[in-house]
């Protein structure tokens, strides 16, 4: 995320918050970053809910 965003020239905060929702969509549904950042962190991922 952090890394995306760093080449990002955006003029308003109205520009940057829509870069950052639109990055945060990318990655909300992704499993695999989240257990491994759980993972690097010394914990167990957390197990999947239903809705």
């Amino acid at each position: 995320m952090k890394g995306s965003l760093a080449d990002l020239a955006a003029r308003t905060a109205g520009e940057l918050a829509a870069a950052v929702k639109s990055r945060l969509g990318r990655v909300q549904n992704r499993t695999r970053p989240i257990d491994g950042y759980f993972t690097g962190a010394g914990l167990s991922p957390p197990l999947p809910t239903r809705p």
